[in-house]
């Protein structure tokens, strides 16, 4: 180490040289980051969806829900296997291992799924992987509306124009479209007036497949040139198919206008979608997880932008969600956290530093260890979300802590070298305080490491701000051994002899005011101290508990859930006559909602499921908008009904797979004993105090038409099931006989029965039926038509079958109504096969703090072993490290200030001002030490007040710079980009406080108690 601060001195030039140019490469590098607002917090997973259209809830889990499942078993990285099955459609979720590479994954899975899909059902669509999305997949939400254009042009444009468009653009995974009402040509037929027309479905189906019919033309070979033969379609639109020949069973040739209507109509909606409270198409832009959501969103929009000119009439509006617009607010507030702590950091230099050029050469190592910072975490792929810069944050106040500690013992020691040559003296002072500075780092680095071992959502929270840190420190340790140096040679030899500063006059008046009441009554002063620590630790159980925060988003999210079978005519007049509502709220500047599901999109619900969606303008108070929707929203009882921002909502469904801060999730065989299992622990849950809103997951029984062929009356017309489902499903659900392209446009050729035919369930058993043996016979004749009871879903978890009871938090906190809940549990007995477990937020923090406690203990081990390794005595490694516990005493009284509130941000703030607090310890002991060396002369005390007076300045320099550097974020309060820090920063500065008092005041009166100075060659060793 010697020999880096001598090379350094000797080639001062070439070092500075460096220093800038490294400076303005990481400002360089800093701007042209990628910036987010969260890591990556989901594990990877994978999607399978797979269209059922016709099945019921019971079948798709039966014919295509299960195989997969077991198809999918025994994937390498799998961790859980989720799934969920509705009417018309399975959908199959693999979670992963988080260091699983997704794109393996997917080939693996890919391959199984590929085996499997040719033992489904025939009318089953091919099953399909959903694009890899990012742990905050919506980028944009994109209201499409006109006031001339009908809803089937709007689609055209969308899938035609908007969406290619936007698919095209790197970083968008998916671009789903909800509202769609994709064109059909359709051949609606009658039985009845096909029976008059003495011809069947059949017949129908086979002619609208054969006018639409393509295939290879085949070529002619001339002498000169081979030419290909291309047969043209005779069918453009409606009147073209319904001119398309018909074979009657008699042979005569009828067209398909002759025995059914042929329109241009199209396909049976699956989904809605309301714009500003009117007709309209939702685009809702997913992103991939390597993708960045400013720089994919300004892609976007600047897509939008040229698009727009294109499609005359039709209004594009990407701000009913806009996330980008939080994050970029998040990094904004960060940002000025960030030059307001720098700023506050460098007056902590210019009021204590006596000479301009010192305080400039301390400042200096802020923006240079920042800088080399910024240039690492580049060089490793890093972007800088908010986790990443609040650990730079963090860092700024403690980056100057080595080059304050350097500066103030250089300039001290060159101000009485006589005789010596500067670079003489700037080395030995340097060398002076360098164990102290390098031990004190390790120490700030050993503290920290247990966060980057943190699992699940916590570590992928934690664990960027755990690396900004630790590499600023580093870097911070790498400007203290070489351009601090550097700089002090360079600059303060023939300085201007100058006294000390008024504000280190004052301190040291006041401190030498008290110091001396501390030193003689080292007991009282102990005794004092562990009282204090004792109460605060006993005071730490009383702390309520939470999770993660609420975020300052602006926009919200509704979840309305009615009872399953609700028609989407329903949802949609109840959506439009809320946005109504809600659109005239004061600051909301727009409103949509999209119902019930949109083809290869991630949401696997029914028509009764909305999610509407309200954005604020800029200037709206938050608190009163919030509570002005929550008025709106409450207004419809009946209904299940949240109001959320997405960020805690993606969070909670990464947690337990449901959008509610808590869930008991129950295991079974059997559908209806899960519900009564349900309604056993549901029971149980109301009587938890604080709990809010307990439920059961809606898996209700919906009414189905069922039919059961009568195996004795089928075999009199030689009918078999598929007979039956091969003539009742055309009419019901209708079948794609072919496609007639227009343009771009493919328009699907779909022959399916008159409206009527649906419009009345007890109808269907009069549907006629064509036996293969000739003759027509009525349904209800061959086979019972009755309407029973069917699931509306089919939750599998781990291949089980479960249901879940949700709940929140009212005005309790999460750690109290989680206990609670777990008491009401154990109460609770379920029948033989059925087992519970509880999920959510309270499992993961508990599992953070569990994992975070058992860390540190290891951490403040290797912490002990450090300082014997600098001090090389047990009886001063153990003095220092029994003032760790100083920090504790502030931080609790801070977490109590702010209301009382435990949240995994404090614990991780309490991790770390253990290692900013160790630091002032090693320095006051280390110099200590060295004055029993320097000045054996001295008594015991005198050695102890000399070396308090003399180090006092340079440690409260550093613990006020470390701890005005946060102080703008704990004085914001939990806005946006402050929520997880403004916690730790509170933490942090309450522990400074009472850690930095009690090193200076309670550890040199320890150190005499202890025996400092009457064993001189022990203390020295």
């Amino acid at each position: 180490m010697r020999a880096l601060v001598e090379s350094a001195l000797r080639l001062r030039v070439l070092v500075v040289a460096v220093a800038v140019v490294l400076m303005v490469w990481g400002i360089a590098a800093f701007r042209d980051a990628p910036q987010d607002v969260f890591p990556e917090f989901a594990p990877p997973r994978v999607e399978i969806q797979t269209e059922a259209r016709g099945l019921s809830t019971a079948e798709v889990e039966q014919l295509v829900t299960t195989p997969l499942e077991q198809a999918l078993a025994g994937l390498p990285w799998v961790v859980d296997v989720r799934s969920k099955s509705v009417l018309g459609l399975s959908s199959v979720v693999l979670d992963l291992e988080r260091q699983a590479d997704p794109l393996v994954a997917r080939q693996l899975v890919a391959e199984r799924v590929g085996v499997v899909a040719s033992q489904l059902p025939a009318s089953v669509a091919p099953p399909t992987l959903l694009p890899p999305l990012s742990s905050t997949s919506r980028l944009l939400k994109i209201g499409v509306r006109s006031d001339t254009l009908g809803i089937a042009d709007l689609t055209d444009a969308a899938m035609l124009t908007v969406r290619p468009r936007l698919m095209a653009i790197p970083g968008v995974a998916n671009v789903a479209v909800w509202g769609a009402r994709t064109r059909q040509l359709q051949v609606r037929v009658d039985p009845d007036r096909l029976a008059l027309a003495g011809t069947t479905v059949s017949a129908v189906r086979a002619a609208a497949g054969a006018s639409v019919w393509t295939g290879s033309g085949g070529f002619v070979d001339t002498p000169n040139q081979r030419m290909a033969v291309f047969h043209t379609s005779p069918v453009a639109d409606a009147a073209d198919l319904a001119r398309a020949p018909l074979v009657a069973p008699d042979g005569r040739v009828l067209r398909l206008g002759d025995v059914a209507d042929v329109v241009e109509s199209h396909a049976v909606p699956i989904g809605d979608a309301v714009i500003d409270g009117g007709e309209g198409l939702l685009l809702v832009v997913e992103k991939q997880p390597w993708g960045n959501t400013l720089q994919v969103t300004h892609a976007v929009e600047a897509e939008l932008a040229r698009i727009a000119p294109t499609l005359p009439g039709v209004e594009l509006d990407p701000s009913i969600f806009r996330p980008a617009s939080f994050v970029e607010k998040a990094l904004e507030n960060l940002g000025h956290a960030m030059t307001s702590g720098v700023i506050l950091v460098v007056l902590v230099l210019v009021l204590f530093e006596p000479d301009p050029r010192s305080a400039l050469i301390s400042a200096t190592a802020i923006p240079l260890s920042i800088a080399l910072a910024v240039l690492v975490l580049t060089a490793l792929g890093t972007t800088f979300d908010t986790m990443v810069l609040a650990g730079l944050v963090i860092a700024v106040g403690e980056v100057v802590d080595d080059a304050i500690i350097d500066v103030e013992n250089i300039s001290r020691r060159l101000r009485a070298r006589e005789q010596r040559t500067a670079f003489d003296v700037v080395l030995e002072a340097s060398m002076e305080v360098r164990s102290a500075v390098v031990y004190a780092s390790l120490i700030v680095v050993l503290v920290f490491l247990p966060v980057f071992f943190l699992d699940g959502v916590s570590g992928a929270f934690f664990r960027p701000l755990a690396t900004a840190y630790i590499v600023a420190i580093t870097a911070s340790l790498l400007v203290a051994l070489t351009v601090t140096p550097a700089l002090c040679l360079a600059w303060l030899p023939g300085q201007r002899e100058r006294g000390p500063r008024r504000t280190t006059l004052w301190t040291l008046r006041a401190y030498r005011a008290v110091l001396p009441t501390a030193l003689a009554h080292p007991r009282l002063v102990g005794v004092g101290v562990g009282v204090a620590l004792l109460a605060s630790l006993a005071s730490v159980p009383l702390l309520g508990e939470s999770f993660l925060p609420d975020f300052q988003e602006r926009d919200f999210l509704m979840h309305w859930v009615e009872q399953p079978g609700t028609s989407l005519t329903a949802m949609r007049r109840i959506t439009e006559r809320v946005g109504e509502e809600l659109v005239q709220v004061p600051g909301v500047r727009s409103f949509g909602a999209h119902i019930g599901r949109a083809e290869a999109a991630d949401e696997v619900v029914g028509p009764n499921f909305t999610e509407l969606w309200v954005g604020l303008e800029d200037g709206a108070d938050h608190a009163d908008a919030l509570a002005r929707i929550h008025a709106v929203v409450d207004g419809y009882p009946g209904l299940h009904r949240d109001v959320q921002t997405y960020l805690k909502e993606r969070i909670k469904e990464v947690l337990s797979g449901t959008s509610a801060t808590l869930a008991v999730r129950i295991h079974g065989p059997d559908l209806e004993g899960l519900k009564e299992a349900a309604q056993t622990v549901h029971r149980a849950l109301t009587t938890v105090p604080g709990i809010a809103d307990p439920r059961i997951e809606v898996q209700a029984l919906v009414p189905q038409v069922q039919v059961a062929l009568r195996p004795e009356a089928s075999e009199l017309y030689g009918l078999s099931t598929r007979d039956i489902r091969d003539a009742v499903t055309p009419l019901l659900a209708g079948t794609v006989e072919g496609s007639v392209r227009d343009g771009r446009r493919s328009v699907d050729v779909v022959v399916i029965g008159e409206d009527a035919l649906r419009a009345d369930p007890t109808a269907l058993a009069a549907l006629w039926v064509d036996a293969p043996t000739g003759g027509r016979v009525r349904l209800g004749d061959v086979a019972d038509v009755w309407i029973g009871p069917s699931p509306n879903v089919i939750h599998h978890d781990g291949g089980s079958r479960r249901i879940d009871v949700l709940a929140d938090v009212g005005d309790s906190d999460l750690g109290t109504v989680a206990r609670g809940i777990e008491v009401a549990l154990a109460g609770v007995t379920l029948p033989p096969g059925y087992s519970a477990e509880v999920l959510g937020e309270q499992k993961e923090r508990a599992a953070a703090t569990r994992s975070l406690t058992w860390l540190s203990l290891g951490a403040l081990l290797a912490v002990f072993l450090v300082l014997h390794a600098d001090f090389g005595d047990l009886r001063l490694a153990g003095l220092v490290f029994a003032t760790l516990p100083f920090a504790l005493i502030g931080g609790v009284v801070a977490v109590w200030s702010t209301g009382g509130t435990l949240s995994l941000g404090s614990v991780v703030g309490f991790v770390t001002v253990l290692g900013i607090a160790t630091r002032n310890g090693i320095l006051l002991v280390s110099h200590l030490r060295h004055l029993a060396i320097e000045a054996p002369e001295l008594s015991a005390r005198e050695r102890v007040s000399r070396a308090c007076e003399e180090r006092v300045v340079p440690i409260l320099m550093t613990a006020s710079s470390a701890g005005l550097a946060l102080l703008p974020i704990a004085w914001a309060g939990p806005v946006a980009g402050h929520e997880i820090e403004h916690p730790m920063a509170v933490v942090i500065l309450g522990g400074l406080v009472t850690s930095t008092l009690l090193n200076l005041l309670c550890l040199p009166s320890l150190y005499l108690a202890a025996g400092g100075g009457s064993d001189r060659a022990t203390m020295v060793a």
